[in-house]
């Protein structure tokens, strides 16, 4: 760490102890990550602070500069079965649980050495550098001392005395193995035949791990680091037991680096893009035959979803079969907590963003139960959802140039693409105060356009809310509106009256009525049932049974508003 730091704390439950989320150099990205986990309901309070280390005494001052939630909590349940126990042996660190703990303590020194705990734990090289560094190891002790120390009931620096012994056993018999020669280097012996070797040590995983993580060490960026494990992964012996370890061996820091933001962002290039586009990179990393299929069929997911190239293709082969379980999981729960969070797909297209969201839905729908359960991405997009309903986002959808007609289409496409009911109703809100509004009613009335084109648009907003999703009791008071409106335009302009009058034939003049009258091009309702009433009374005029006889299909057009009638 530099001499000033931001610390995240989260309190998870009213009651419990503060613990440390995450330790960065850059001050916004820790206030926004504290918002997002109260947003995401992940805490019930967070507390950002701010480490300013004293070179003198090699102690960090440290200042609160942000609370929320509920901060006064009450005391925490002291509960022995509700704590995790403490790291007794060497082997504990190496624990999935431990590795996750040690990348949110050392977060900052391992990203500056493009390393994943998995490999600091494994490669004597990078433990030299993180003793040498000084304050880095004392002060993450020192972060996960104090809470623990809280929470046990006991001294401080019991807890760091009890750690730093930890540490120094765990560094002391990496130390020995490697100065006994005793870690493999795959390099020269080759992969298949180490693991094919070492299947039957009961230290296999920690000797493979240390010859994985030293033939990964060379590697400059996160994306080369994955080409050197999937290259190990393709060597890997074909004997069961030593495939199974050897593929063990590479799955941990495989996850490690795919579970990371930056991992990820290097390995489908996508640091200059935006959420929307990275989930859907990942989305397509790991969705396997079921979203190739889909973006085959389906245009607009094949417009959303990048091309995967290079590494990225490779590891995407790799995650189609039932290898590496870990990674997947790992993904998936990446893409769950970017959809249940509040940064935005498409920050500055908010169309786009809807297109994405909707694409998104459709592959991981049809990946269901191998990204993420059904009921996951339900509840994900229904939390999703909400987002798109805040007035920021509408203002930033309708822009400042749509006429109100255009408007209300973009607003049906929204509640197409939202989930859940409560979302649903808010979006019919939305639709409800536009189409009500006089603006809409005065420039449908007065607008260029001619009382036939004024009547269709009217029917086709008509049709796209009764597919939108909203229920009966939404979208029945929508139509009726739109049907209020057209009657206003037909009465403005006597249409029906005139169509009625016109020197054309008469089935050219039933048929347009027919049309009016089944809600084909103008709204139902008003209009439509006029259009009916004049329809019929034209059809059982004089002379119109023998003018009729010649036209079949305006006929059956006419039977068929007689049967409606009825």
């Amino acid at each position: 760490m530099s001499q000033i730091h931001y610390e995240l704390f989260v309190r998870r439950k009213v009651g419990a102890q503060w613990t440390l989320e995450i330790a960065t150099e850059n001050r916004a990205h820790a206030i926004q990550t504290a918002e997002d986990v109260l947003e995401q309901s992940r805490a019930v309070a967070v507390r950002v602070s701010k480490e300013t280390l004293n070179p003198s005494t090699g102690e960090y001052k440290s200042i609160a500069i942000f609370t929320k939630g509920m901060v006064d909590g009450g005391k925490p349940k002291k509960e022995e079965e509700e704590r995790d126990p403490l790291c007794v042996q060497p082997a504990d660190l190496y624990t999935a649980h431990a590795r996750d703990r040690i990348g949110r303590l050392l977060e900052g020194w391992l990203n500056r050495h493009k390393a994943t705990p998995f490999e600091l734990l494994h490669r004597p090289d990078l433990v030299e550098k993180l003793e040498a560094s000084g304050t880095d190891l004392q002060h993450a002790l020192q972060k996960i001392a104090i809470p623990e120390a809280e929470a046990r009931g006991v001294s401080v620096h019991e807890i760091i005395r009890h750690f730093q012994g930890l540490v120094e056993r765990t560094i002391g018999n990496l130390s020995k193995a490697f100065k006994k020669g005793a870690l493999p280097d795959l390099d020269k012996e080759g992969f298949a035949k180490a693991a094919e070797r070492l299947a039957a040590d009961p230290d296999r995983a920690f000797l493979l791990g240390a010859g994985v993580a030293a033939s990964i060490a060379p590697a400059v960026n996160w994306s080369e680091k994955i080409a050197r494990l999937l290259d190990l992964a393709d060597a890997a012996p074909t004997e069961p037991r030593a495939r199974a370890a050897a593929l063990g061996a590479i799955e941990q820091p495989l996850a490690e680096i795919i579970g990371s933001r930056a991992g990820m962002a290097d390995l489908l290039d996508t640091t200059k893009g935006d959420l929307g586009q990275t989930l859907a990179a990942m989305t397509r990393l790991t969705g396997g035959a079921a979203v190739e299929a889909l973006i085959r069929i389906e245009a607009s997911v094949r417009a959303c979803m990048p091309e995967l190239s290079g590494t990225a293709r490779r590891l995407s082969d790799w995650l189609s079969g039932d290898d590496f379980p870990t990674v997947r999981k790992a993904i998936a729960e990446r893409v769950l907590t970017e959809l249940n969070g509040v940064r935005r797909l498409k920050p500055s297209d908010a169309e786009a963003e809807i297109e994405y969201l909707r694409a998104l839905a459709m592959s991981l729908t049809a990946a269901a139960g191998r990204i993420l359960q059904a009921e996951d991405i339900q509840a994900a997009f229904t939390t999703r959802s909400k987002t798109l309903l805040n007035g920021e986002f509408i203002d930033s959808l309708l822009g400042r140039d749509r006429s109100s007609y255009e408007e209300i289409k973009i607003l049906i496409r929204l509640a197409e693409n939202v989930m859940g009911a409560v979302n649903k109703r808010n979006a019919a809100r939305w639709l409800n105060g536009n189409i009500s509004a006089m603006r809409f009613e005065k420039e449908m009335r007065q607008g260029p356009d001619s009382p036939i084109a004024k009547l269709s648009q009217l029917a086709g907003l008509q049709r796209q809310l009764t597919r939108s999703g909203l229920v009966r009791e939404d979208y029945e008071p929508l139509c009726a509106k739109l049907g209020d409106i057209g009657a206003q335009i037909e009465g403005d302009t006597r249409l029906l009256t005139m169509l009625v009058r016109a020197p054309a034939p008469l089935p050219h003049r039933l048929t347009l009525l027919a049309k009016l009258a089944m809600g084909e091009s103008g709204p139902t309702g008003p209009v439509a049932d006029k259009a009916r009433a004049e329809a019929l009374k034209l059809a059982r005029g004089p002379g119109a049974r023998e003018e009729l006889a010649e036209s079949p299909a305006t006929l059956d057009l006419i039977k068929s508003l007689t049967t409606k009638a009825a």
